[in-house]
């Protein structure tokens, strides 16, 4: 099953100043007592550079994995004064494919994180009018096209959107999502033919008791 999973991740571009998965060991570990204690802040950006959570790092592929021919770009770009991630591309069901998706990783090898303390995922996006899905993929999760799902509409200006564990929908699975085993979160173009645009400046767990400002 592992050989089957990792045939379907592709790295679109290599980004020097990205914190890719061929170059964890540089990614840097910069929160503190206090962040975790509000939020853990998985990704962001700091004086002009991406920052991820220890051991973590970012991929962005499409469909053409899986023999699809939708296209993609995958780049860190200045999006309404904000730096951000910013995946783009048309998505089509051609080839029987529809995707485009840039996912964050916890780590080589499938590294699990315990995000049990968390109540859900909060994501700063700017998008273009469209649907987007979020997909988690925990340890459950043995085939590629197994994951808990969200959707979700992204306007064109900054957003602070925050989905609960409760709203993802397991898909392939029986079994409900389990947070304190997680493996990778991927903001996804998915499964109808539109242009893609979005992007994302900062993803982070939130408590159930914290309100962001």
């Amino acid at each position: 099953m592992d050989q089957q999973r990792r045939a379907l991740v592709r790295t679109i571009s290599a980004l020097p100043a990205l914190a890719c998965l061929d170059s964890l060991a540089a990614a840097p570990n910069y929160m503190s007592k206090a962040d975790l204690s509000e939020r853990l802040v998985l990704s962001t950006f700091h004086n002009g550079d991406i920052q991820t959570y220890e051991g973590s790092g970012w991929r962005g592929f499409s469909d053409r994995v899986m023999g699809g021919i939708s296209n993609a770009e995958f780049d860190i770009v200045e999006v309404a004064g904000k730096e951000a991630l910013h995946l783009t591309g048309n998505v089509t069901r051609e080839s029987n494919g529809g995707f485009i998706q840039m996912a964050y990783y916890f780590g080589n090898n499938y590294l699990s994180f315990n995000a049990s303390e968390y109540a859900g995922i909060e994501l700063l996006m700017y998008g273009n009018n469209e649907d987007y899905n979020v997909h988690v993929r925990t340890q459950d999760c043995r085939r590629y096209d197994q994951s808990y799902r969200h959707t979700t509409f992204v306007k064109p200006e900054w957003q602070t959107v925050r989905i609960p564990w409760t709203e993802f929908t397991p898909s392939g699975l029986s079994e409900p999502l389990n947070s304190a085993e997680l493996q990778r979160i991927a903001l996804v173009g998915w499964m109808r033919e539109f242009e893609a645009d979005i992007a994302l400046a900062e993803m982070a767990l939130y408590r159930s008791d914290t309100v962001t400002t």
